[in-house]
């Protein structure tokens, strides 16, 4: 649309809508950043609401990435090396810091502040005006402050389709691992001993196994 920005390093699939005082494309808000040649790298059919703010990617990474089938709302900002998956949406005047990654079909809501490195889990739900520094494993509900655990979104999981068996998996795993007292190492082997597999059970473990700067409590 009219008064649209898109600048040097851009890379823009097919069918996205891009409103009024978008920036794509900007060299980074990052004093590190010495001009190189880096890319802020579009999917397909995303909405880029007014005054969205997307960052090229400094030399930690390269580019900047976000997916398709995207809703990113008014004024809020994807900063350098970020990477948003496929099917998210997210809030007004959101604001993550560099090399955050979104894994697909979360929903994070309007006014919230993620730290440089988090990882945040598919199928989630993110209350508004939230801030974190730590990682948020999928499928839950995060919310309060400080941010905390708020249970599985089931709303979420359901209009995605899936099972109740698959919901019922997911709500046992976290009941481990937030209220049985074990620490988060033997709440995962647990896991792993006593639940039958599955995508999305694999999905939990790994994610938490893998966690850098740990999961919110």
């Amino acid at each position: 649309m009219a008064n649209a920005n898109i600048l040097y390093g851009s890379r823009i699939g097919n069918g996205n809508t891009i409103f009024p005082g978008a920036v794509i494309g900007a060299i980074p808000q990052d004093l590190k950043f010495q001009g190189e040649e880096t890319t802020a790298e579009i999917g397909d059919n995303n909405l880029i609401r007014e005054n969205v703010t997307i960052n090229r990617g400094t030399a930690a990474k390269g580019r900047t990435i976000v997916g398709s089938n995207n809703l990113l709302m008014e004024g809020m900002h994807v900063a350098h090396d970020a990477l948003i998956g496929n099917g998210c949406i997210i809030g007004n005047s959101t604001k993550m810091a560099g090399e955050i990654v979104i894994d697909d079909n979360a929903i994070i809501s309007a006014n919230v502040l993620m730290h440089q490195f988090c990882h945040v889990g598919g199928h989630v739900m993110i209350q508004g005006g939230c801030r974190f520094s730590k990682d948020i494993p999928p499928y839950i509900i995060a919310g309060r402050e400080p941010i905390a655990f708020c249970g599985i979104n089931i709303i979420g999981l359901r209009r995605r389709g899936f099972s109740n068996e698959a919901i019922e998996s997911i709500h046992n795993a976290y009941r481990i691992i937030y209220q049985s007292g074990l620490n988060t190492t033997d709440a995962l082997k647990k896991i792993e001993n006593e639940f039958e597999k599955s995508p999305e059970i694999d999905y939990i473990v790994n994610f938490i196994r893998s966690s850098e700067r740990g999961i919110i409590k």
